[in-house]
């Protein structure tokens, strides 16, 4: 690969249910001759065909991975394997219109869910005899399943745009029958090798088999880890993140959309805390490689390519100003010991606990003889993490509360007053705020309430802090 003035662009499973419509905007629109390509494509799964494969991703229904691990006889996976092929033909058939393309599709998947049924069959077999244990090659299962469902929509989209006039190119990167194991970089780079953006359009599987293992450390965000080491190996000028919305100061079903502001520019800072708020502009560590290789990250809405969307960088703002203000459910895990005041260790044994339950923590706060985390977990998780700490400390008092936390975010939060006036905008709304804090980066202030209060508070906070503050420069212009 020889081009170094191309974008790497990721398009999400909702948006690429709608890759017909994309053709016509976003990949081709009134583009004409050069000006189609130096563009990279990294295409998640059609919208739903993962959960299929793997799971509900929020329901936690199981798909064929989970009806596999389980299998008390084989019916179940394979009628859930024969339910994503079914719905693979629904979506492929959706946006190809010429017959020959949808009989290419048709025999695309056939191909590869015959090739997961048998490779699977075969592991049965292998595992019946005792030197061979299922366990140890369920990782491997995850990985194979999540491969089809990018495979399957690169090559659709590809098919899509080849017929539309484009040269496309499908860049594989699913490891299928592959016989190497080698690494993401390997991976990427092998692939790329002789790839040409400047003439041709690369649509690339958002999953990449690798000796890594993406979904060990990642599981359902590989695809923009995909994305992030694509856009560093290949020196791309920009790393663009298409949604179906674009990043806003709120969530506009709460506060109105006349309300929002489209931020247009923030930093990775703010990404961070976004994440941190189960808001993801971008996977942490996928912001980490783009952030290191220097290649600035755009998030644009997919179905508006006229709009250069919010470009996310390394600079700082030009001036303080209140960005996002969002909220997430916690539960609130609350250890007290009258003994522990002036004694090491609590706080240790606490999150050793926690990370052997696999927990996220959002926040915490102590005092003296109480150390209360902020996690986003589910109640039946936090059972089991009680259980664990009651053992370690059987004195102390420990429960779990249901709550909520709603965040103030910004690049630079200084001079705002953001913590006084949100808690007076929260009380003005005939609302009460159970704690607030605010850490001396200036880039956060979080303020904790009943989950029923949330959305209310949100609302109340946005008005305060972004649509005043949008009206005062407004009088001053």
């Amino acid at each position: 690969m020889t081009c170094s003035n191309h974008t790497v662009e990721k398009i999400g499973g909702t948006s690429m249910s709608r890759v017909d419509e994309l053709r016509d905007t976003l990949f081709v629109g009134d583009r004409e001759g050069d000006d189609l390509y130096n563009r990279v494509f990294v295409v998640s799964a059609f919208g739903g065909i993962t959960d299929l494969l793997l799971e509900h991703k929020k329901s936690g229904e199981q798909g064929v991975y989970g009806r596999f691990a389980n299998a008390d006889t084989d019916h179940g996976w394979h009628e859930a394997l024969d339910k994503v092929a079914e719905a693979m033909r629904e979506a492929h058939n959706g946006v190809l219109t010429h017959a020959a393309d949808s009989e290419r599709a048709d025999e695309f998947v056939r191909e590869r869910i015959e090739g997961a049924r048998n490779c699977l069959i075969d592991l049965q077999r292998l595992c019946s005899y005792g030197h061979f244990r299922l366990s140890e090659h369920m990782l491997q299962i995850r990985e194979l399943l999540s491969g089809l469902g990018e495979a399957h929509s690169a090559y659709t989209t590809t098919l899509l745009l080849q017929r539309a006039g484009v040269n496309a190119r499908l860049v594989d990167l699913s490891g299928w029958r592959d016989q190497g194991d080698v690494t993401l970089d390997d991976r990427i780079l092998g692939a790329m090798e002789g790839v040409d953006p400047a003439t041709e359009m690369p649509i690339v599987t958002g999953y990449a088999q690798c000796a890594e293992g993406l979904m060990r450390e990642f599981d359902r965000g590989y695809s923009e880890v995909t994305f992030s080491k694509m856009a560093a190996l290949t020196g791309a000028r920009e790393a663009i993140i298409h949604k179906e919305f674009h990043l806003s100061s709120a969530d506009p079903k709460l506060v109105g959309n006349d309300a929002v502001r489209k931020l247009g520019r923030t930093n990775y800072d703010v990404a961070d805390q976004l994440s941190n708020m189960g808001m993801e502009a971008i996977h942490p560590k996928a912001a980490k490689t783009l952030r290191q290789a220097e290649v600035p990250l755009r998030v644009t809405n997919a179905f508006e390519p006229e709009d250069p969307g919010t470009l996310i960088d390394d600079q700082p703002a030009e001036e303080a100003a209140v960005e996002i203000v969002t909220g997430l459910d916690i539960i609130a895990l609350e250890l007290f010991e009258q003994d522990m005041v002036g004694v090491k260790g609590y706080d240790a044994s606490i999150l050793d606990v926690l990370t052997r339950h696999d927990v996220r923590i959002v926040s915490k706060v102590s005092n003296a003889n109480t150390i209360t985390h902020y996690v986003d977990a589910s109640l039946k998780s936090m059972r089991r993490v009680e259980r664990d700490l009651a053992k370690l400390y059987p004195s102390a008092r420990i429960s779990s509360r249901t709550l909520s936390m709603a965040s103030v975010i910004g690049r630079d939060l200084r001079g705002l007053s953001v913590l006084t006036r949100g808690l007076q905008a929260i009380a003005d709304a005939g609302l009460e705020s159970l704690g607030a804090s605010q850490g001396p980066r200036n880039v956060d202030v979080q303020f904790i309430m009943e989950r029923e209060d949330l959305k209310p508070a949100i609302k109340a906070l946005h008005g305060a802090l972004v649509e005043e503050q949008t009206s005062a420069h407004l009088k001053v212009a």
